[in-house]
């Protein structure tokens, strides 16, 4: 962005003139213009060849508000100009650098995308990044480019709010659509894409999801070529302009409608060109919208959940070529006008304001009294996050002026995603007497309320938006400042969300382990014999030595070898225990040991086809890293879909949880494990729940270094020809060699029972005669 350089600016203010408006501090025009004292611009010394002045292609002056930064605008028009400050300062027109070679410097399009400019330059898109002030050409889009849209999302901080780019967008049924390419746009409001298709002077909406990309909205007339312009809030409310049409749609295309007409109270068209108005510039903030003709006329209306009609204000002499219509606030219509200074190369914008609660008062217009007092709720301007199997309570409070009835109308934007019950009860009575009605509004996936037919709810895998609405039925456009209460709904992932494993049982606790040694830069060695640092079964080349990070795994659980075992896994939020989750998750220990494997098969899991393993996950190449198995890559072997045919039964099953009672069986050897964890199961949320975590498998006795083969086959031997002996020597005894052979041993047994007798006798003399003299 190009600034003023020198000492402090001061600002003047000159004439004012008269508009429409009641009360003189609001029928004046303020024509502010920032001069420096004594100092220059610093961009008059720069050479005309280094930068190329940009300018709009259409004759009549367009103004793009930051919805979320209320001082940043972008006005188009001959000039363009770009302001931080609301236009409070003088501005010099919008230029890019010629190194950028744009050839013609001709703006077609431009849209505001958080902290940079999108501005479509000569077919091309160039990124302007005004905090750094720096261009840059955008990649990868090949083809000419004649209008860029989007939308903001004002909730900072949230996933669902960070970051822009483009992608390539492919429409499955493009081979069906006749007609030409009005504009592709991606609405929040309804978590999908549309595309505007025009043919023989008719419109309508495709949609790229379920279930709506199985037809097109409503088609509407349209004539000439039409401006598009995307309310800021997420509500799906779309303006459609030209000179002569105004159409407006609630539901992101949906249903396209033309908005009436009324001048006085007696008179009503049915349409803009019916009344006969030329239009010159639009404006329209998340609950209002104004128009400025070509007759020197200001029209506005309020943009609620009903549709209403724009109401002709007293004409004054507001238009020109180069005015622009922009909201500062709501009910708050300033138009704007740039006006060359004549010394410096720099504009300064005459601003006109009215206040629209002060016009309608004006007896003249009889417009209705509003009939409510207030409408409140703590949810409005709010961000909230309904993850899978998730409900949120809001409540708000109406009261209506005395004598009058209030009929509240909730409504939410994508209903394909976002169910609602609501319940009003009266809920006392203010000091005045005034009955307050409190209403309490249910949400949840719609999904799972049960009561949409399948073919009408969206993809419960695919996270999704909407937005949800409260205002007043047939509310009058006298309620400028009594605004409709919205929130926005994200159902999609909790951030505040994670999975803990239970640990009651510890190595520290049970005295196997020291929590003071293991935090003292504790290490194990890992025989080369036991993991594989690529995860494929195989034996690694030399010992791998683990630094133990007690500071994130805390001290292992215990488990026995010998016992199969499967981690408790629970679900917190906010630090705070919800629940023990019995959906589906995978293990995989994080060095590439495999001493374990799992107690059923995919035959014994009564899976009908071939379920996935790690070895199947990390060979497709669409999946990145070791860790890939995730909810968005799971398909189930229980699943009736899944035509994967069962070719290997006795394979393990490494799905723990869910619907088969799976464990992990350790082979025989101590030490300590880390297992990643990672939950599956599509439809038990929207996040990508995962941790790490330490057991120690202890009872194991040491393998022997002796081989097997070496003891086994000597003991089976022995045990054999004992067997044989005590079969054979009984029977051998009563044979002729067998007596002789038994008479061969008798008379030395005889010989040593005479001695060991004589020895015993001698004991029996010895130990019985009296002690020597």
């Amino acid at each position: 962005m190009l600034k003023l350089a020198g000492p402090r600016a001061a600002v003047r203010q000159l004439e004012p003139s008269l508009v429409a408006g009641s009360g003189d501090d609001e029928r004046q025009c303020a024509h502010t213009q920032t001069l420096e004292e004594g100092g220059v611009l610093c961009a008059a010394s720069r050479s005309p060849g280094d930068e190329d002045q940009l300018y709009f292609s259409s004759t009549r002056a367009h103004l793009i508000k930051h919805p979320c930064k209320k001082n940043i605008a972008l006005y188009l028009g001959r000039q363009i100009f770009f302001t931080r400050d609301n236009f409070k300062s003088s501005l010099l027109p919008l230029s890019i650098p010629a190194s950028m070679k744009v050839g013609t410097p001709e703006v077609t399009s431009a849209h505001i995308a958080d902290s940079v400019l999108l501005l479509v330059v000569n077919q091309k898109i160039y990124i302007y990044d005004y905090e750094a002030n720096s261009w840059n050409a955008s990649i990868g889009i090949e083809h000419p480019v004649s209008h860029v849209s989007g939308d903001n999302c004002c909730y900072s901080g949230h996933p669902f709010c960070v970051g822009y780019r483009f992608q390539k967008f492919a429409y499955e049924r493009q081979a069906e659509l006749v007609g030409s390419l009005g504009g592709i746009f991606y609405f929040h409001s309804l978590s999908q894409v549309g595309v505007l298709l025009i043919d023989q002077g008719k419109a309508r909406f495709g949609y790229s999801e379920h279930p709506l990309n199985s037809s097109f909205g409503l088609p509407f007339d349209y004539n000439g070529t039409l401006d598009i312009l995307i309310t800021p809030g997420q509500k799906g409310i779309l303006i459609f302009w030209f000179e002569k049409s105004l159409l407006v749609s609630r539901n992101s295309g949906q249903l396209v409608y033309p908005v009436h007409v009324k001048e006085g109270p007696n008179t009503l068209y049915s349409s803009i060109s019916e009344a006969n108005i030329t239009i010159h510039s639009v404006a329209a903030n998340q609950y209002e919208l104004a128009v400025l003709t070509q007759e020197n006329n200001l029209y506005y209306c309020s943009l609620g959940i009903l549709s209403s009609s724009l109401i002709k204000f007293a004409g004054q002499n507001l238009w020109s070529q180069e005015a622009a219509l922009m909201f500062t606030d709501v009910g708050r219509v300033e138009i704007l006008t740039p006006l060359p200074d004549s010394v410096f190369p720099a504009f300064d914008f005459q601003k006109c304001p009215v206040n629209i609660q002060a016009v309608l008062m004006d007896p003249q217009l009889q417009v209705d009294v509003c009939k409510a007092e207030l409408l409140q709720g703590e949810f409005d301007n709010k961000m909230y996050t309904i993850d899978m199997n998730s409900k949120l309570e809001l409540t708000a409070l109406m009261i209506p002026r005395p004598g009058m009835s209030l009929v509240p109308l909730v409504m939410v934007s994508n209903p394909h995603s976002l169910g609602l019950q609501a319940i009003i009860y009266e809920d006392g009575y203010t000091y005045d007497g005034n009955t307050k009605h409190r209403l309490n509004i249910s949400l949840r996936q719609q999904h799972h309320w049960g009561r949409a037919d399948p073919n009408f709810t969206s993809s419960i895998k695919r996270p999704t938006g909407s937005t949800i609405t409260l205002d007043i039925a047939n509310k009058e456009i006298s309620c400028v400042d009594l605004k409709p209460l919205t929130a926005l709904i994200s159902v999609g992932c909790d951030q505040e969300k994670k999975i803990v494993i239970q640990n009651e049982i510890s190595a520290c606790h049970k005295g196997i382990l020291d929590p003071v040694g293991l935090q003292d830069n504790y290490s194990y060695v890992i025989e080369k014999e036991a993991y594989d640092p690529n995860f494929q079964g195989q034996k690694a080349s030399e010992d791998l030595v683990v630094d133990y990070q007690y500071q994130k795994l805390g001290c292992p659980h215990l488990v026995y070898y010998n016992t199969p075992w499967k981690p408790v896994v629970e679900l917190w939020r906010e630090g705070k225990f919800q629940e023990v989750i019995k959906a589906e998750f995978v293990l995989l220990e994080v060095h590439g040991l495999f001493t374990y494997t799992y107690s059923l098969t995919a035959q014994t899991a009564l899976c009908r086809a071939q379920p996935q393993n790690w070895t199947t996950i990390m060979e497709n190449p669409g999946n990145k890293g070791p860790f890939a198995w995730n909810r968005e890559n799971y398909v189930s072997c229980h699943d009736p879909d899944n035509d994967a045919p069962l070719r290997w039964p006795n394979v393990p099953y490494q799905i723990l949880g869910g619907p088969t009672a799976n464990k992990v069986i350790f082979d025989q050897r101590n030490g300590i494990y880390v297992f990643y964890v990672s939950i599956v199961d599509p439809y038990y949320s929207y996040c990508h729940l995962e941790t790490t975590f330490s057991v120690y498998v202890y009872g194991a006795f040491p393998l022997s270094i002796i081989p097997a083969t070496v003891t086994i086959i000597p003991l089976m031997v022995a045990m054999l020809l004992s067997v044989w002996l005590a079969y054979a020597v009984p029977k051998l005894l009563h044979t002729e060699k067998g007596l002789r052979f038994k008479g061969f041993w008798i008379h030395p047994c005889r010989r040593c029972r005479k001695a060991c007798a004589c020895f015993r006798g001698r004991c029996r003399v010895h130990q019985g005669s009296p002690a020597w003299s």
